[in-house]
């Protein structure tokens, strides 16, 4: 029990049993002051019929409801924690488990990395191999090129060309050979067209039999159907006679049902214009009283008209008493007008005399503005004419000033213009001094590139010589191969020696050995060897074209 003090409220509240005396509370307590536990003391002085005791339950409830929401919280950070160590244990756990959904992930994944690794293991080595197979490609594709352009030099054009004549040599051979051949044959080939000739007939003579009994079956079919035909032509004829009979029993009918229709559309008309005379008599009762109505209508309209009559000669007469007033009252104010007019005329010659006199005045104010303007006028001419010949005069001694300071900047002018000539004549001797020596150095530097250029030109030419004795070396090698090849066939090999014989150069002069045995068809008498034009006139010469060159010069022996 716990023991809590108050003094507000005397009352024991759950402390003794009902029907026990308060003095029986101290005298039967089992506790001891040995017994009471620590920190439930009471103070001294304190009454125990004035303290209030609660049950334990009550106590604790009331703890709990102090302290609930810290236990909840750490209650609540208890399971948190146990859940999250509980969470890393599993984790733990199943780590490098296999069969979970986690560790099949994860095997999946690797997996699909060792697959993917193999695919792109897979890829490289099929690109290095494409990449060879490329790479040898683009070798045979550059041996093919290198052949064709070799194919496409001269000497090798040249060679080729002799090499399809001894191929058409070579061709024409067989086909006198076949000629000569073909003579042997023409006595077994004629047996032979015989038995050809014999067969055909054989065989045309068959054909001629199987068309004939062709043609006897198609016949036989053909009378069959023509049989045929005429049995079911009387049948359909049969059938239209049947039909024809039917058709005149229907048309009969049709007749009668005509007749009858007719009969009672004439009862029908009959009812029809007895219905109409019915409402025609009907019609003439309804104009008689529409009639009656009218008359009515009219009589009404009469009235109105009579009645408008009236009003109208009433509004007559008010108007015309209106016109006499207003004529009454025109007369009067004409009158009143006359007489003010009349009074205005006897005044008119005071007013005369009184206008001339201040037209007087106002001319005579006028001249003398007038006066006084013209001197202000002559005195501000005379003011001007002062003022011109004043500025006459500066401007006088303002134009001497500026032109002898004029003629003192043109002595300036020209004395510095002739040292600045000097200057320009001695930088000119300078810059000549400069151009001779810059132009003698270009000389020289010329004769050295001259020679310079003359060398290389020369290394060029041994260059293109050792050139020309390799391609000359290679061509000869390819024209031995490719004419012992054609010798095994064929024995007219004689355009290839031919060909092979000439040099490069596709001349017909003798081969030129200082410049890698070059042919060319004429040549200067010089170190180079060059090729001279060869000129074809297009036109005959004449014999007595030396006398027409001969006046053309002048010359007359």
């Amino acid at each position: 029990m716990k023991a809590m003090g108050t003094i507000t409220d005397p009352q024991v509240r759950f402390g003794r049993r009902a029907g026990l005396p308060r003095e029986a509370v101290g005298e039967t307590d089992p506790w001891t002051d040995s017994q009471i536990p620590n920190g439930t003391l009471l103070p001294s002085g304190v009454d125990l019929h004035q303290v209030t005791i609660l049950p334990n339950d009550e106590w604790k409830r009331i703890q709990n409801s102090l302290d609930k929401l810290s236990r909840k919280a750490a209650q609540l950070r208890a399971e948190k924690k146990a859940k999250k160590d509980m969470h890393l244990n599993s984790q733990e756990m199943v780590k490098h488990w296999a069969n979970t959904y986690s560790g099949m992930r994860k095997q999946k994944l690797r997996d699909k990395e060792l697959r993917e690794q193999e695919e792109e293991n897979e890829k490289q080595r099929i690109d290095m191999e494409e990449e060879l197979r490329k790479a040898e490609e683009r070798k045979k594709a550059i041996e093919r090129a290198k052949i064709q352009e070799y194919y496409q030099t001269d000497r090798v054009k040249t060679f080729h060309r002799a090499l399809l004549l001894s191929k058409v040599l070579k061709e024409r051979d067989a086909q006198i050979r076949f000629q000569k051949k073909k003579l042997n044959t023409d006595a077994k080939w004629e047996e032979e067209l015989k038995q050809n000739i014999e067969k055909a007939l054989k065989k045309e003579k068959e054909k001629t039999d199987k068309r004939q009994n062709d043609r006897m079956a198609f016949a036989n079919d053909l009378l069959k159907q023509i049989k045929e035909r005429e049995e079911a032509e009387e049948q359909r004829k049969k059938q239209e006679e049947k039909d024809a009979k039917e058709i005149e029993k229907q048309a009969k009918l049709h007749e009668l049902e005509l007749i009858k229709r007719q009969e009672k559309k004439e009862e029908k008309m009959l009812e029809c214009k007895k219905m109409h005379l019915e409402t025609m008599e009907n019609r003439s009762i309804i104009r008689a009283i529409e009639e009656q109505e009218r008359e009515e209508e009219d009589e009404k309209i009469r009235k109105f008209i009579k009645a408008k009559k009236g009003l109208a000669n009433i509004r007559r007469e008010k108007d015309a008493e209106t016109h006499r007033l207003m004529e009454e009252r025109k007369e009067r104010i004409f009158n009143y007008l006359s007489e003010l007019i009349r009074k205005k005329l006897g005044n008119e010659d005071d007013i005369l005399a009184r206008d001339i006199a201040e037209a007087e005045a106002e001319r005579e104010q006028e001249e003398k503005e007038k006066e006084e303007k013209r001197k202000a006028k002559l005195k501000e001419i005379e003011e001007y004419r002062i003022a011109v010949e004043k500025s006459k005069m500066e401007q006088k001694e303002q134009e001497k000033k500026e032109s002898e300071e004029t003629l003192k900047a043109f002595k300036e002018a020209d004395k510095l213009f002739w040292e600045t000539r000097g200057e320009n004549q001695q930088k000119k001797k300078d810059e000549k001094k400069t151009t001779q020596s810059f132009l003698i150095q270009q000389i020289a530097e010329k004769k050295v590139n001259m020679k310079q250029q003359l060398e290389n030109d020369l290394d060029y030419q041994k260059e293109s010589e050792a050139l020309v004795f390799e391609k000359e070396k290679e061509f000869k090698q390819y024209a031995r191969e490719v004419i012992e090849s054609e010798s095994k066939s064929t024995k007219n090999i004689y355009p290839l020696l031919n060909a092979v014989k000439y040099g490069p150069g596709s001349g017909r002069g003798p081969p030129l050995t200082e410049r890698g045995g070059i042919r060319p068809s004429y040549q200067a008498k010089d170190f180079l060897g060059n090729q001279l034009p060869d000129y074809t006139s297009r036109r005959s010469v004449e014999h007595d074209s030396i006398g027409k060159t001969k006046r053309r010069l002048g010359f007359t022996w």
